[in-house]
């Protein structure tokens, strides 16, 4: 337990009166930012007073938990999930790399059990320290460590968002085309997003709880309509690859779908770290496994499946459309009744950019003490403002954005899930080195690591995943070895093995030297 907070409690326990001018800010945030703001303080107080969440990377006390949204950890992530943005990472298994549905699948589930591992081990620590997720890498990877997967989770936060407000946009234009122009669908999407974030943690959660309920059931709806257009098991056969070039294709697909899952990492903490301390860290990781598995695989594998549509109207509909031109086309046969659906599936990513938005403002304020002192929400509007404007600029160029993203995203995920994973479990460990957190010192970079170690492994897992990254701008030269004519992704496995090797001696070397 923080001393201060257990402090404090035995204070109320025993009768003292508490100073509430003295109370240190992770305790009570609200208190501390009226005051820093002086004149604007009454303002503050009101906005705080009508719901709005104070707090933002400060660390939650223990007697501040509660245990009220512990099954959110599945359904949040159902709602997160089950949504349009993500039937576009499943087509580009035939999109972009002219796999069979079969193959496809068992990429899409596979991959997608390895990701989900990484993510839902990540959003174990929430609970057992009651910080935000960028402020827990602090603890591997020093101060600066930490800012630097902070800018890290910035740029993914708002790439992510970019993304859903493009799709959703796109989805939009498309029930009536001409009516409504997409640059306006666009800001429908962001606007309706960063409602919920401006509020903060309790909206987040509410809305997220039932979110996934309808769209789980149109989703059915869409499994259902494009079986009965007729899906082709064999449609891209003639098309797919074979020998080295099949496992190059596999593997670099693979990496996008991991990509869609480890996504999530940098974010998984942000949303049950005022669970108690106590609460099963096995329950928290099969929730949030599961709650992250199932509905992107269900999804993922129904954007995969409706590819093998071969009518003539279906694959003109995606050619001209994307994945929203091409939902249109799957929901036509139902007239009306489908408009009414493709909007509420249009309105879908708004459940998925909630996380984006929050965690972002979060993200700016882990960047250090400076950007601390300014309310969450003020980064939340920010982070709005830079996507909205950012999806109005690439409404154009979403396939490219989407499969460039997610690639890129899989590599630093990749050796950031690492680090952190190899800190708690080896140096962190119970009679480990270090024996535990010292959850105290989050924000003391005196006390906390130098980051050394943290820093040197980011570097050479970075050098493993241009050495093992297959895009369309560059190869790697294991890449290049890998594959046939494109060469194979191994970007993400060689970003992770490459952190997962250097960083125990670089960190047990530092111990030695610093004693943190």
């Amino acid at each position: 337990m923080s001393t201060q907070a257990s402090d404090l409690s035995h204070d109320k326990e025993k009768g003292i009166v508490v100073d509430e001018a003295t109370l240190p800010v992770e305790v009570a945030p609200e208190e501390a930012i009226v005051r820093r703001y002086g004149r604007f303080g009454p303002f503050l107080e009101k906005l705080f007073a009508s719901g709005v969440e104070a707090r933002g990377v400060e660390r939650v006390p223990e007697n501040q938990r509660e245990t009220k949204n512990m099954w959110n950890n599945l359904l949040m992530w159902f709602s997160v999930n089950t949504v349009l943005t993500t039937i576009p990472i499943g087509t580009l298994g035939q999109a972009l790399f002219t796999l069979t549905l079969p193959h496809a699948i068992a990429t899409i589930l596979c991959f997608g059990a390895l990701g989900g591992v990484a993510t839902a081990f990540i959003s174990t620590l929430g609970p057992r320290t009651g910080l935000r997720t960028m402020v827990i890498t602090r603890f591997s990877s020093g101060y600066i460590g930490g800012t630097i997967y902070s800018i890290l989770n910035i740029l993914t936060q708002l790439g992510f968002s970019v993304t859903a407000v493009i799709l959703g946009g796109q989805t939009l234009a498309s029930i009536n085309p001409g009516t409504l122009p997409l640059v306006v669908g666009i800001i429908i999407v962001g606007v309706l997003s960063v409602i919920p974030c401006f509020v903060g943690y309790d909206l987040v959660h509410y809305y997220e709880r039932y979110a996934w309920i309808v769209i789980f059931i149109i989703m059915t709806f869409l499994w259902g309509l494009g079986g009965h257009a007729g899906f082709d098991v064999n449609a891209q056969k003639p098309l797919e690859d074979t020998g080295r070039a099949l496992s190059a294709d596999i593997l670099s697909f693979g990496g996008i779908v991991f990509g869609s899952f480890t996504g999530w990492a940098p974010v998984a903490a942000d949303y049950n770290c005022r669970l108690p301390a106590d609460t099963p860290s096995m329950k928290v990781f099969l929730l949030t496994f599961f709650g992250l598995w199932i509905p992107i695989c269900f999804v993922e594998i129904l954007g995969a499946a409706l590819m093998t549509i071969s009518d003539p109207a279906y694959t003109q509909a995606y050619a001209n459309g994307s994945t929203g031109g091409l939902v249109a086309q799957v929901l036509a046969p139902w007239g009306g009744g489908g408009k009414f659906l493709l909007v509420l599936l249009g309105l879908s990513v708004v459940a998925n950019n909630i996380p984006n938005s929050y965690s972002a403002g979060l993200s700016i304020q882990a960047l250090g003490r400076p950007f601390a002192l300014i309310p969450r929400f003020v980064w939340t509007f920010l982070a709005f403002v830079i996507y909205t404007v950012a999806g109005v600029a690439g409404r154009e160029h979403f396939s490219e954005i989407l499969s460039n993203f997610l690639s890129i995203l899989s590599y630093w995920t990749a050796f950031f899930i690492v680090v952190v994973a190899e800190e708690h479990f080896i140096f962190r460990r119970k009679g480990g080195p270090l024996g535990g957190y010292n959850l105290d010192d989050w924000d003391n970079p005196s006390r906390l690591p130098l980051g050394i170690a943290g820093i040197l492994a980011g570097c050479f897992g970075a050098a493993g995943a241009v050495v093992g990254m297959s895009e369309v701008w560059y190869t790697g030269p294991i890449a290049k070895k890998a594959g046939a004519e494109f060469g194979a992704d191994l970007g993400f496995e060689l970003a992770a093995g490459f952190a997962g090797i250097t960083y125990p001696p670089l960190r047990w070397l530092e111990i030695r030297l610093t004693g943190r």
